[in-house]
């Protein structure tokens, strides 16, 4: 949308109002006994008040009507959202799904949340300690409702159509090839534009943070000032027929009604927002020399856990880059991995198994199981003999060579959860 603004970071302490209200950022504290406008201070954490001053997560609203005005929730229907990760038994072998079919608007209106639809996951929020890998297909805009994750983070990733998402601290417009957090506890809205497809990352328990670059240096992979934040926006609207608020609470979802828009923040500041990234942006690190160096090189945001080195999600990205290895066999190698992995093509083809897919490939996913030999050999394999041209190839195919350039991105989570898949159908 032509005319949407951010401010550049990552994690930075923010500070933005709407120019609409000037001065209604109260100076000098936090909860004035009379905030400018009449406003109401309402703070919002994403930490506990004690954690470490580089970990410590809130922001300050500073909103026409507080969010708390509202009728008691109640439950609703999840449909294809779970956390239940016992409905079907375990199943250790490589799995791939057919692309999830987007309904027709003029068949069923589905919105995002309807159209929310849980692949696999591990873990539980009420320890909040694992992840849920979601796809959503949708064909309507949320209209008087909005989405609120009180188990977590979503890390959104849209493979086709572009989304608007309207948050309580402004506008962000996430096209295929970016992707968006929206951080636990933030209400937001979904607005699109056609047939709409994507993929979700879910974390429980902790926040997505930048990769500690090591030897690396200072610059690299994915750097903070590319991140975009948006900027306050608000709408004082009442909503007499009722504006329904969803809330994702321990698995489940429950609505609420209140008669006023929550977008209704007219400035704030602090440090935890919502942000988007454009993947073009990332900073490749490849080998220059011999062998493959491995793919946690393209990680682009992390969600730690409590053991050293060890992450709930990583989220990883295979770019466009060059693959110049010498002597060295052309696929990567051989993988038998501790971790779980989940892959999924955001654009370009899918080179591997074209005859097991229908005609729309670039939504196709692979969940890669621990301690089993990745497909990543098999997939590659086809495109040995494709010796000297220049490759367009999928997410689950890198570093080629004799010199070749690798276009069509995807993207990738590993996790060191086992991880459950709901969807029996594999092709």
């Amino acid at each position: 949308m032509a005319g949407l603004k951010y401010m550049s970071g990552f994690g930075n302490e923010f500070a933005n109002e709407d120019p609409r209200c000037p001065g209604s950022l109260p100076e000098g504290q936090n909860n004035p006994q009379v905030c400018p406008y009449g406003l109401y201070a309402e703070q919002l954490s994403g930490s506990a008040f004690t954690c470490p001053r580089s970990t410590n997560k809130r922001s300050w609203l500073y909103r026409i009507l507080p969010s708390v005005r509202h009728k008691p929730f109640t439950p609703m229907s999840c449909g294809d959202l779970t956390e239940n990760w016992n409905e079907v038994e375990p199943d250790p072998n490589q799995l791939r799904w057919k692309p999830f079919i987007i309904p027709k608007s003029s068949e069923n209106k589905v919105d995002f949340i309807s159209g929310l639809h849980t692949v696999c996951g591990a873990g539980d929020s009420k320890s909040r300690n694992g992840i849920a890998i979601h796809m959503y297909t949708c064909n309507t805009s949320m209209t008087d409702k909005c989405f609120q994750n009180a188990d977590g983070d979503f890390l959104i990733v849209p493979q086709q159509g572009e989304i608007l998402i309207t948050t309580e601290f402004g506008k962000m417009m996430v096209e295929p090839n970016e992707i968006c957090v929206i951080q636990q506890g933030m209400r937001f809205s979904v607005d699109v534009f056609g047939e709409t497809r994507g993929y979700i990352l879910e974390v429980f328990g902790a926040h997505f943070e930048l990769p500690d670059l090591g030897p690396i240096g200072a610059n690299g992979l994915a750097n903070p000032r590319d991140f975009q934040t948006p900027v306050a926006w608000y709408e004082d609207r009442t909503v007499a027929t009722g504006y329904t608020v969803v809330n994702k609470y321990q698995g489940k979802l429950f609505s609420c009604q209140q008669d006023f828009s929550p977008f209704n923040v007219v400035a704030w500041h602090g440090n935890y927002t919502p942000y988007k990234y454009n993947l073009e942006n990332f900073m490749a690190i490849n080998c220059v020399a011999f062998d493959h160096a491995d793919p946690s090189i393209f990680t682009v945001l992390t969600a730690k856990s409590t053991r050293p080195g060890v992450a709930i999600a990583d989220f990883v990205i295979f770019p466009p880059r060059w693959g110049v290895a010498d002597h060295t066999f052309r696929p990567p190698y051989y993988h038998r991995n501790c971790m779980s992995e989940f892959m999924g093509l955001i654009k370009g083809h899918y080179e591997a198994k074209e005859e097991g897919f229908p005609t729309v490939l670039e939504n196709s996913s692979i969940l890669h199981v621990t301690d089993i030999v990745c497909t990543t050999f098999y997939l590659c394999i086809q495109l040995y003999v494709e010796e000297n041209v220049t490759l367009k190839l999928s997410v689950i195919t890198n570093n080629m060579c004799p010199p070749c350039s690798l276009d069509d991105p995807g993207c990738s989570a590993e996790s060191r959860f086992q991880l459950w898949d709901k969807y029996d159908i594999s092709v």
